[in-house]
């Protein structure tokens, strides 16, 4: 908890006093084909019977997510890969293409330590290898890019609880802080959010670099945290290129909680978080 705690505490006194970005826009809707042209590789992520998250392309055939998505909260157990399911551009009951995981990758430093505990955001990553590559032209993966500086304009597309049928686009939030190799960022999310790729513009194209991995309250002023992407990425390609399957994670320390019923910590602060 120690961790994630101190990060908290020290970004809460280097937060502006504002209680938003005046520049910040707000989340919309990609309802209509038209909307959703050009993030067709965003999708969401049926994990099991009951889970959720939201994942992006970063090849045919890989996916990128965070690497909580792959744990079953009851259990703390990583959840068997084969179970998760990949539906590109999800909008309206209908998926641009749908794929079976085959195998997967969580970052060999991540500790999961449940839905509320404060394991390692800046390596909370996983990449998803796809049973078979998507090749469509409408469904181009993206790519990915250097971390952001304090103060950078990003954007996010995501799933939710409260809007799981079609995905969300916020254009504009910004970097507040960088932290021990994570982003405090303004980005609005949600449960199901988990996973979404954080973008930023390079030479006019969205570039991932980074992935959301929790969220927060500080001076009740919503944030969510972010993760280190560069080193991490090419560590887990490194993983996946080599063995082909799913790494065995390291051990857990679990925090079990009742189903859909999350505990909410607070660092005494003004701040509250848990994995979205």
């Amino acid at each position: 908890m120690r961790f994630l705690l101190a990060a908290v505490l020290a970004v809460t006194a280097a937060l502006p006093v504002v209680a938003q970005d005046q520049d910040q826009t707000e989340l919309t809707k990609l309802q209509t084909a038209n909307d959703a042209r050009g993030w067709e590789a965003v999708g969401r992520l049926n994990i099991g019977r009951a889970g959720m998250c939201t994942g992006a392309l970063i090849a045919p055939d890989v996916v990128l997510t965070a690497g909580h998505c792959l744990y079953d909260t009851r259990t703390g157990q990583q959840v068997d890969p084969t179970t998760v399911e990949f539906l590109a551009g999800w909008r309206n009951g209908r998926a641009s293409a749908t794929r079976k995981v085959r195998s997967a990758v969580v970052h060999p430093d991540y500790v999961y330590s449940g839905p509320t505990g404060s394991d390692t955001v800046a390596v909370d990553l996983a990449i998803l290898k796809l049973a078979s590559p998507i090749n469509r032209p409408q469904i181009q993966p993206f790519a990915t890019g250097k971390r952001p500086r304090k103060g950078a304009s990003v954007g996010v597309v995501s799933y939710a609880r409260d809007r799981a049928d079609s995905p969300s686009i916020q254009k504009v939030c910004h970097v507040l802080a960088r932290r021990q190799g994570m982003l405090i960022l303004s980005c609005d999310a949600d449960f199901g959010s988990s996973g979404a790729p954080i973008f930023a513009e390079v030479d006019g194209e969205p570039q991932i670099v980074s992935v959301v991995s929790s969220i927060a309250t500080i001076r009740d002023r919503p944030v969510s945290f972010g993760t280190n992407l560069e080193k991490p990425l090419a560590e887990m390609l490194a993983l996946l290129n080599t063995n082909g399957g799913t790494i065995a994670p390291p051990p857990t320390a679990v925090v079990r909680t009742k189903p859909n019923t999350p505990r909410v910590l607070s660092s005494g602060g003004g701040a509250k978080f848990l994995k979205p």
